[in-house]
């Protein structure tokens, strides 16, 4: 995969390249150049930087991009009815004070919120939680998108963090999904304003292991990962009671090995890991929690070594219920 291919299906992005890790350059290469076979695989138009054009403003093709109007009125960026049907329900309701892109989750073919949809829109819930956690107190009773218990909320963290998934328990239990995909570690500081309540979520949730709390409260490629934690283990401390289980579980391909790698340190930073876990896309596709053809679906769509047929073949329009 040389220069010259990635700029002719227009994917030659210099946001793709990390600095001093050349296998992870390209990797998001690759998923970006996936994206958009796919893309003209399934007929679909080509999209833009920006993602809506300003008349008399310079805007070019992206390959791993829809057209917005197009990509809202065919759902394009969904791979099922049901995927499709949570991102309308999702986009039509607004939590208060949230915040989130809802031109990317339409038209960006690599944003993973839109995968977090993809992946669960369709999903056995109570398998996918039920085989990995036995103790998980009952059913999966809701699931959320792109979620927060409260924005902004100084009950919780008083932060923008959200989960891409929430799976919502009938025994007060609470599975938090981030969801990976093209993204690269780098770091970010945390809201120094916020960091009295932070420390003290952590400090009083006792998962975290001596010193690590000085190696996450400045400037960490682990801070994201950190809050996200941070958002989940809020809930347990909240004055409701409202929940009494919960598991935070980051979900990435198994060829990113920047979020592998920022998966293993922050499990080094507890000393009690049972709030925390890491599974490959690749896992979950095999771990039999999807429709067969579901799962053969977000292969085809999320996974480079799965081959792209290039066709001419228009996929059909999936429409809301």
């Amino acid at each position: 995969m040389d220069q010259a291919e990635l700029e002719a299906a227009n994917c030659w992005e210099a946001e793709d390249r990390v600095p001093g890790r050349p296998a992870m350059t390209e990797f998001r290469r690759l998923l970006r150049l996936h994206q958009a076979r796919w893309r003209e695989a399934h007929g679909h138009p080509i999209g833009s930087q920006p993602i809506v054009p300003k008349p008399g403003k310079p805007a070019r093709p992206v390959g791993s991009r829809l057209p917005l109007d197009y990509a809202r009125e065919r759902g394009a960026n969904f791979i099922s009815a049901g995927a499709l049907a949570a991102a309308r329900a999702r986009t039509a309701h607004a939590e208060p004070r949230q915040s989130f892109d809802h031109q990317r989750l339409w038209a960006d073919l690599l944003w993973s919120e839109a995968l977090a949809l993809n992946l669960f829109g369709e999903v056995d819930a109570d398998r996918f939680v039920g085989s990995r956690w036995p103790d998980a107190p009952g059913a999966v009773r809701e699931l959320r998108f792109v979620h927060s218990p409260g924005w902004l909320d100084p009950a919780y963290l008083s932060s923008l963090r959200a989960f891409d998934a929430a799976f919502f328990l009938d025994g007060g239990g609470i599975v938090g999904v981030d969801v990976k995909y093209h993204e690269r570690a780098k770091p970010e500081t945390p809201k120094p304003e916020n960091i009295p309540r932070y420390l003290e979520v952590a400090k009083r949730s006792g998962v975290f292991a001596r010193g690590a709390l000085e190696r996450v409260k400045g400037r960490s490629d682990l801070a994201v990962m950190w809050l996200e934690h941070l958002l989940l283990l809020s809930m347990l401390q909240h004055e409701s009671g409202a929940w009494a289980w919960a598991r935070y579980v980051v979900v990435h391909p198994a060829g990113n090995t920047d979020v592998a790698d920022l998966c293993a340190r922050y499990g080094e930073l507890l000393a009690d890991e049972s709030t925390f876990a890491s599974v490959t896309l690749e896992q979950l596709l095999d771990a039999g929690v999807h429709p067969r053809p579901a799962a053969a679906a977000l292969r085809e769509r999320y996974v480079p070594s799965a081959p792209v047929k290039m066709t001419a073949t228009r996929s059909p329009k999936i429409s809301s219920p």
